[in-house]
């Protein structure tokens, strides 16, 4: 096609015409593993002597060299379900590459094939006579074996910490970091040299690891004058009053976005009206916390949500059999608590987008405790409750009329972060092996980019480490550009609807930024570049409060390699690795001027919002959004009597911006400027994609005086209180420009927010003709 509008190859009219819903169980298919050959001997070919052992590298949190060592970890302190991993042969993971591939082709009769968590095992797994070697060792070192997980990957395994301390030849410590206790493993590991080709090493010995991907949440009163939010006065908020910081554009109070406002802006509402609401659609939200029934109720009588039929659950998943019992309650509920504020924003962000799905907050503890607190039982540690809760998901299997058949969610989402700097190799190699095997299942995966921007202070530039693997799609942040443009009211209505909305339509983006090296919000208030901006805030804040590293997460990383579907996009970069975002949604703003309303058991929202209510930002509000998103287009080619599982939703995402973007080496087609987010609404109504070419993801950036060793990725432009340099990230540290800075929006894709935002109405359209989707039966008379 001339223009390169892949959506256009399908009427409107037909692409939309609802037709009755089909259901389809994922069923285990042999033909996805015809002529796949995995066999080989076993890999434990040595006797097996604990005196003869091997070191396995970076199994210490490489994050803890700047920590401060403390006490010694209580040797009668029992250590749960830590998770031994396992690492598959070199041909079985090739050979599992290979097949998602095939999964994600077209033209390849594996297309969409998806396999069962036993399938998996048996073909890319560990062979079960490692896994026995492995475990019987465990066993002979006074450590109790719990379980094996399906995909013979990981082994649950229990004991104190003297015996572990032992058997891996370490010393578990405490450290301490800006003031915070962690307890980790103090050196390397190590295991028998006959089993160090099967081990990668054991997750769970630290504890300091991923957190959630949203920023404190603000509570705000509405003002029925500024149909805008107000929020308490606080010695915060009165400091930053007192500094003189000029702006384009006086804002009063915050904006509170509502389901109606996003489905709005992202093309929802023309679908919702021919029956596509994520109906027959499962969406888990992986949690270490818990979302009340109370407050998902509230939210969605409070948004005229309940007639799509949508239903919520709480639940702590485990392994069909129940024997490892891994999953611990989380205490957030306990004591009249409320709601667990980042289980709310992904459950109610998700339910905005897809009212019809079925939503489960799938929550497991995230906690490690000596002494638990007086009125509390004791807590048996579990390393990161949100990896627990997807691995128990993605190894979830049901026995059934055709055989064994995965049991897990349609699509799964986590808006947790944690950079690759601070990762273990065997963190890393794990989360993504089990990102893969979610991807092999057809679950499709989405994940928070992150919201330090590109750099970690201290390391240099650094991403998300969930967020990198190959088999999952990183969705980055933007921002509503109407303020700092000063064009609100082309946008959004002066008065909200009968649901609380008030936006008009699609709203000009650009990268989710609230530091002052945001290049917009420095034009919005007067000065010539960021540089100049921040060196005025610089100069009447000499103690560095306007300091910020907030914004969308985006980079290169430095262990997976570039998938062969993120090459292919105009401007994708020719770097070798993989690169994030894929896309990016709302996220935040540079001034707090708009946040997504988040409704919670103890904050609830009434009619009117005569009371007070939760105000969020974060890449954790961006992730279920889009996750909303896929259960749109899951349940639309369902529609078309197409199977709903699509696994990882980037292989497709890039195909469909190639035709609107170009190819990285070709011509930039005329939809790639038509498609640019600073368009009219009337000139996207066509594109996939909104383009967001303006803006950066660049922060703030500093360096302790007293360090001898000088912060990589950071143009230095000043000094604050004498104790720090600070600057901003830049790929190069001696000049700070568009080609330099860390990093800059451009046509196509960019680090700064991937392949943009989404129109969900012409997404589908395209989606259904990448897959050859049958056209709309004809409408009886």
């Amino acid at each position: 096609m001339k223009n390169g509008h892949l959506m256009l190859r399908a009427s409107i009219v037909a692409a939309l015409a609802a037709v009755p819903a089909l259901s389809f169980a994922a069923r285990p298919n042999a033909n996805a593993l015809a002529g796949i050959n995995t066999a080989e001997s076993p890999r434990v070919a040595q006797t097996i002597d604990a005196r003869v052992v091997s070191t396995l590298v970076h199994t210490h949190p490489s994050s803890l060299s700047r920590a401060t060592p403390k006490a010694l970890v209580n040797n009668a302190m029992q250590m749960d379900h830590l998770q031994l991993v396992l690492q598959p042969s070199a041909l079985r993971r090739a050979q599992l590459e290979s097949l998602i591939e095939q999964q994600h082709d077209p033209k390849s009769p594996r297309f969409h094939q998806w396999i069962t968590p036993g399938q998996y095992g048996k073909t890319f797994g560990v062979l079960d006579s490692d896994v026995n070697a492995v475990a019987s060792w465990l066993k002979s070192q006074g450590l109790t074996v719990n379980g094996v997980y399906p995909n013979n990957r990981t082994i649950d395994f229990s004991g104190k910490v003297s015996v572990v301390n032992q058997a891996f030849h370490t010393q578990e410590q405490h450290f301490q970091i800006d003031g915070a206790d962690y307890i980790a493993n103090a050196t390397d590991i190590s295991v028998p040299k006959a089993l160090q080709p099967v081990i990668i090493g054991v997750m769970g010995l630290s504890n300091y690891g991923a957190k959630p991907m949203a920023q404190p949440a603000r509570t705000g009163k509405w003002n029925a004058k500024t149909h805008r939010f107000d929020l308490p006065v606080t010695s915060t908020s009165t400091a930053k009053s007192q500094v003189p910081v000029p702006q384009a554009v006086q804002t009063s109070g915050v904006r509170g976005l509502v389901p109606d406002d996003f489905a709005t802006m992202y093309g929802v509402s023309t679908i919702r009206g021919n029956g596509v609401t994520g109906q027959g659609i499962t969406i888990a939200l992986v949690e270490t916390g818990i979302m009340s029934a109370t407050g998902w109720n509230n939210f969605v009588s409070q948004f005229n949500l309940g007639s799509y039929g949508g239903t919520f659950t709480y639940e702590q998943p485990e392994l069909n059999d129940s024997t490892l019992n891994n999953c611990i309650k989380p205490y957030s509920l306990i004591f009249g608590a409320d709601d667990d504020i980042e289980s709310a924003i992904d459950v109610e962000s998700a339910t905005a987008i897809a009212p019809g799905a079925t939503i489960i907050d799938a929550a497991c503890a995230n906690v490690w405790v000596e002494d638990p607190p007086a009125g509390l039982p004791p807590i048996p540690n579990i390393y990161e409750g949100m990896y627990i809760a997807a691995n128990n998901l993605v190894n979830s299997i049901t026995i059934g009329e055709f055989g064994e058949e995965y049991a897990g969610p349609d699509i799964l989402s986590a808006s947790f972060g944690f950079s690759e700097s601070e990762t273990t190799d065997v963190d890393k190699a794990e989360v993504d092996a089990l990102w893969a095997q979610a991807d092999a299942e057809g679950t499709s995966v989405f994940v928070s980019s992150g919201d330090w921007g590109p750099v970690t202070n201290g390391v240099g530039l650094d991403v998300n480490s969930l967020a990198t693997s190959p088999h999952v799609t990183a969705v980055g942040g933007t921002d509503l550009v109407d303020v700092l443009d000063g064009t609100t009211s082309r946008f959004f209505s002066p008065t909200p609807n009968a649901v609380y909305g008030t936006a008009l339509g699609y709203v000009p983006e650009i990268p989710w930024n609230e530091s002052c090296a945001n290049g917009v919000a420095a034009k919005a208030a007067g000065y010539a570049s960021a540089p100049a901006y921040c060196a005025f805030l610089l100069s009447v804040d000499p103690q560095g409060y306007y300091l910020s590293f907030t914004a969308s997460t985006g980079g290169a990383s430095t262990v997976d390699i570039k998938p062969s579907w993120q090459k292919q996009v105009f401007n994708t970069a020719a770097d070798g690795v993989r690169d994030v975002p894929d896309v990016a949604l709302f996220a935040g703003s540079n001034d707090g001027n708009t946040a997504e309303i988040i409704c919670t058991k103890n904050f609830r929202c009434t009619p009117g919002f005569t009371g007070e209510v939760n105000l969020t930002e974060g890449t954790s509000v961006s992730s279920p959004l889009f996750a909303g998103i896929q259960a749109l287009i899951d349940q639309g080619l369902v529609m078309r009597g197409m199977p709903k599982d699509q696994g990882n939703a980037a292989p497709a995402l890039y195909a469909i911006a190639a035709g609107e973007y170009g190819v990285r080496n070709g011509t930039a087609p005329a939809s790639l400027a038509a498609c640019s987010a600073d368009n009219s609404t009337a000139a996207n109504n066509s594109c996939v994609f909104h383009n967001i070419t303006r803006g950066t993801n660049s922060t703030e950036c500093f360096q302790e005086t007293s360090q001898s060793v000088l912060t990589p990725n950071c143009f230095f432009f000043g000094e604050a209180a004498g104790v720090a340099q600070i600057g901003m990230t830049s790929l190069d540290p001696t000049q700070y420009g568009p080609q330099s800075k860390a990093y800059s929006a451009q046509p196509g894709w960019s680090f700064a927010s991937g392949l943009g935002s989404v129109n969900a109405r012409n997404l589908l359209i395209a989606w259904r003709a990448l897959v050859n989707a049958p056209p709309a039966p004809p409408q009886a008379p």
